[in-house]
């Protein structure tokens, strides 16, 4: 399949020509073309004279944070306490996987501003939106499920273990220290899930801010093409 571009009198008309010979379908024809065509993935001067620094401000933060979420997720899994579908999900680890391939591609399409690379920064970043807020909700609600199952040798509610051992007073003395580790644990957990959440809504300020980069430079360049034409 071959695509050609052309313009008459401000309109771009785009022809495909289908490949029949080709075992692959239609659409995936256009895509791969559109992919590899030299008007999408040419390097822009123009958006290259841009001088866009802050697109790698940004992706450097989303690298960042998405590496925090990968440590400070590993440390909250790997107890097997807390939130049970943070244990069983592993969502901080590949959010922040997520995370830090944005950040990558916004530093690209910074370094090589091509339209097609532009354009999949601004489609990822979107996405990057909903991740974020998908990444706060969860948090969200991981602190209030924050559990640390029967570590003091406290009665098992759960399992509707309801008597109390009789207990020496020194024993006693030992279950309260325990209990107040317990506690000194859940804050500290409750501390690192609330720098997890303040590390979402920093990855929905910068995903917004790189698709409103985004979509400014893909204007500008449409702008710089209708004043040559002009």
């Amino acid at each position: 399949m071959s695509v050609t571009v052309s313009k008459v009198d401000g309109v771009t008309i785009l022809t495909l020509t289908s490949d029949p010979n080709s075992p692959w379908p239609p659409l995936c024809q256009i895509l791969k073309n559109l992919c590899s065509s030299p008007v999408c993935c040419k390097v822009s001067q123009h958006l290259r004279r841009l001088k866009r620094p802050s697109e790698i401000v940004l992706g450097t933060l989303q690298i960042m944070i998405g590496l925090l979420n990968v440590v400070l997720g590993s440390i909250l899994i790997s107890q097997h306490d807390g939130s049970w579908t943070m244990s069983y999900t592993g969502y901080p680890c590949w959010m922040g996987g997520l995370f830090i391939m944005f950040g990558i591609v916004s530093i690209l399409s910074d370094k090589y501003p091509s339209p097609c690379l532009v354009i999949v920064n601004v489609i990822l970043n979107l996405t990057g939106v909903a991740f974020a807020i998908a990444a706060i909700v969860l948090y969200s609600i991981s602190v209030s499920n924050l559990y640390l199952w029967n570590i003091c040798g406290e009665p098992d509610y759960w399992y509707g273990h309801h008597t109390t051992p009789s207990l020496s007073p020194e024993q006693m003395i030992l279950q309260e220290r325990c209990l107040e580790a317990k506690a000194l644990i859940k804050m500290l957990y409750r501390s690192i899930i609330a720098v997890l959440i303040v590390l979402s809504v920093l990855e929905l300020c910068v995903t917004i801010s790189s698709v409103v980069l985004g979509i400014k430079s893909l204007k500008s360049k449409e702008k710089g093409q209708t004043k040559v034409t002009d």
